[in-house]
């Protein structure tokens, strides 16, 4: 004669019991109660057994067979991904025009100065039935410049003479030329000119620019410096005068 086998755990309230929890639960809060019961219960464990881990086991699979769809639900249709309005950091510091792609439509909308990447620009009934669009807005650096927050990133070449030797430096910006007097040994990497970065909009402040001083036996030399100044001050017209 057979002897007849018996589960290990004969209804869902009972393997929720064993899994510490009082009634059904969502899949995270139930996988973790899983967890810390089968820790518990192993052998090694102590106040586990080989008994009381094998229970926990069957528990968890009663509830996964119990509640497990009869059908596989259908697949939920993506929603198209918005476009990005791309700017310059040019369009970002003057404000501008942009074309934006919108499926088989190209529209060209006017962006205002001080944009920074992660705002959105509201398009008013651009969307399907005239609804509003807001569009996330990302600053892509030019070459030249490049934006985080409201400041600005540029790099600048520098005799590496005039870092050591410390001396007046001229940097031209996007703003036209500045000037900055280094520190003989300082050698510092990375100037900061305030109040050169995006312009102040909304609770956003004024930005700045930072100026990334990189050596290079190609950038013009002290003197040929102050000739360029001379010339650009001292004009044909103003020499003859």
């Amino acid at each position: 004669m057979r002897a007849r086998s018996f589960p290990e755990v004969v209804s869902t309230s009972d393997a929720y019991a064993l899994l510490g929890l009082t009634g059904p639960a969502d899949g995270a809060v139930l996988t973790a109660a899983f967890r810390t019961a089968i820790k518990a219960a192993r052998p090694d464990a102590p106040g586990g057994s080989e008994t009381r881990f094998r229970k926990v086991i069957a528990a968890w699979r009663l509830i996964q067979r119990e509640t497990a769809p009869l059908a596989l639900a259908p697949p939920l249709r993506a929603a198209p991904a918005m476009p990005v309005i791309g700017l310059s950091p040019g369009i970002a510091l003057n404000g501008g025009r942009v074309e934006v792609r919108l499926g088989r439509r190209t529209l060209r909308v006017r962006v205002p100065a001080g944009l920074r990447s992660g705002e959105h620009l509201r398009l008013k009934a651009a969307g399907d039935g005239g609804v509003d669009l807001f569009l996330p807005v990302l600053v892509r650096g030019d070459g030249r410049l490049s934006a985080v927050g409201d400041d600005l990133y540029m790099t600048f070449p520098v005799p590496p003479r005039l870092l050591e030797d410390g001396g007046r430096l001229e940097i031209e910006t996007h703003a036209g030329p500045r000037s900055a007097w280094l520190v003989a040994g300082c050698q510092p990497l990375r100037l900061r000119l305030r109040n050169l970065g995006l312009p102040a909009r909304g609770a956003r402040p004024q930005g700045h620019l930072f100026v990334t001083l990189q050596p290079s036996e190609e950038a013009p030399s002290a003197a040929e410096d102050l000739l360029v100044r001379f010339t650009r001050v001292w004009t044909p017209d103003r020499l003859a005068a």
